[in-house]
């Protein structure tokens, strides 16, 4: 008789489901380290507390699974295969680094800063920073590329009027996920219809009765935070601001080639990574046309032009830009980008995604969502449930396409079996998988919203007016039984 080999007979192993305390206690400690790194390190702890919140956790997760029969190499491969889904983020995130880099560097970014110093008036700032992002999301499908170009110009604007940070944040953030949300070239608002089995056109029109109630609110919202806001940036400081940009940069409506070819290609639908890769290469392309002046101050004396160049725009696209001006707030305006910057990003993210693998492989994610089934009794209570599904798999697997397709995997042959159309789930989908991403700080899209603003998921979470309502409208329409369409043979 033949021996079977170790890991044959690891594979007949019983493996136990988990207990609903087995699945709660990886949660509760987590939630608890998340909350001591805020209390002890502040907006520090996204630089490293978060993350060793994220890996202890995800080890008392593994010691649970062990001990009901799971095995270490089928855990691994699962912690691989979480990651593994991030990639394609953590590629775009380095290019982004670059762009950032170069175009501080190039005076596109200085020159979006300029002119909207010239033309947008503090008392309407938040509602316009918001419809612009919107606008740009829309054309573009892509919430991402528009907070890290015209999101990163609208923060400098709004430092140089002396405008909160963190409203000018969540008017981006509002503007940004509004456009991405109906947008036809956004992968969200492809991937949701696609896991609940409805079809494109039909999810973005039936999404309009939660959007549109949703950004005119916050846009009401913005208005009054905008006219309601001291108006502290005098013409003297907004012409001080502007001229010290000049000083420092060749401002021209040239500068601003390098966004629209990058918006270009995003229209075009050429995939996310190269556009923006295309977008930092020309962006070091124009600082060599356009910036010499700036190129040779940053080199430093005694340095030949080839070199300058070659050493100045290499070094923006790892490391970014410092520049000095002798105003410190204008520094930290035109200093950053480089993929460098990103690396703390990447690290969060992929132990947040680990953490998230680990949870759904030990089928803890699971236990939970059978649990709010059996209580899910009305059309309300089932639509509740999925959109708190949603925020918790944001919360926990750190990716909103996860919070999309587990969700909808989980859910739709309960919708149908009720008699909800497809449309129903697509769009709670969204209304609760793709809006709140932004907020939650170790999320992909919380931690990349961080890195390209600089401003903490915590502090704009407030002020993310779209975002907060659209799921709590959903849940609204649920209960009241309004614009919930019904499967024609079960009308």
């Amino acid at each position: 008789m033949s021996k079977q080999a170790p890991s044959e007979i690891e594979s007949v192993k019983t493996i136990k489901a988990p207990s609903m305390l087995d699945a709660f206690i990886p949660v509760i400690c987590l939630i608890a380290f998340l909350a001591v790194a805020v209390f002890y390190f502040g907006n520090d702890s996204s630089y490293g507390p978060n993350q060793i919140g994220l890996l202890v956790a995800m080890g008392i997760a593994i010691v649970i699974g062990l001990k009901n029969g799971h095995v270490w190499h089928d855990i691994e491969k699962a912690i691989v295969s979480g990651i593994t889904l991030s990639l394609g983020a953590i590629l775009i995130l380095l290019a982004v680094g670059s762009l950032i880099g170069t175009w501080l560097l190039s005076g596109t970014v200085p020159t979006m800063i300029y002119y909207g110093l010239q033309i947008l008036d503090p008392s309407w700032f938040y509602a316009a920073a918001c419809v612009i992002c919107g606008i740009v999301a829309l054309s573009i499908g892509s919430s991402w590329t528009t907070a890290a170009t015209i999101g990163v110009a609208l923060i400098g604007i709004a430092q140089g009027l002396n405008l909160d940070p963190a409203i000018t944040a969540g008017a981006v953030i509002s503007g940004a996920y509004f456009g991405d949300k109906i947008s036809p070239l956004s992968e969200t608002t492809n991937l949701a219809p696609a896991v609940a089995g409805s079809e494109l056109f039909s999810h973005i029109r039936y999404m309009f009765w939660t959007t549109v109630p949703s950004i005119s609110t916050a846009l009401v919202l913005f208005l009054f935070l905008g006219f309601a806001e001291e108006n502290v940036a005098s013409t003297t400081a907004i012409a001080d601001l502007s001229n010290q940009l000049a000083e420092h940069f060749n401002i021209s409506w040239l500068n601003l080639v390098p966004l629209l070819v990058l918006l270009t290609l995003a229209i075009k639908k050429v995939p996310a990574f190269p556009a923006v890769a295309i977008g930092a290469l020309i962006g070091g392309l124009w600082a060599v046309l356009f910036q010499q002046e700036l190129i040779l101050k940053l080199a430093g004396e005694n340095t030949d032009m080839l070199t300058a160049n070659i050493k100045v725009v290499w070094t923006a696209f790892f490391d970014g830009v410092s520049i000095e001006t002798g105003n410190s707030e204008l520094d930290k305006l035109l200093s950053g980008g480089g993929m460098a910057k990103m690396l703390n990003t990447v690290w969060l993210i992929m132990c947040a995604l680990s953490f998230g693998a680990v949870l759904e492989h030990l089928g803890m994610l699971r236990k939970f969502v059978s649990a709010i089934l059996s209580a899910a009794k009305s059309t309300g209570s089932l639509i509740a449930s999925t959109v708190a599904t949603c925020i918790g798999t944001n919360l926990i697997t750190a990716d909103q396409y996860m919070a999309i397709v587990m969700p909808g995997r989980m859910y739709k042959e309960e919708y149908q079996r009720r008699g909800l159309h497809p449309l129903v789930l697509s769009r709670t989908l969204e209304d609760s998988g793709t809006i709140t991403s932004p907020l939650i700080p170790w999320n992909t899209c919380g931690a990349y919203m961080y890195s390209v603003l600089l401003v903490n998921p915590l502090d704009y979470i407030f002020y993310s007016f779209f975002n907060l309502m659209n799921p709590i409208l959903a849940v609204v329409y649920g209960f009241i039984g309004f614009n919930i369409k019904k499967l024609a043979n079960k009308a």
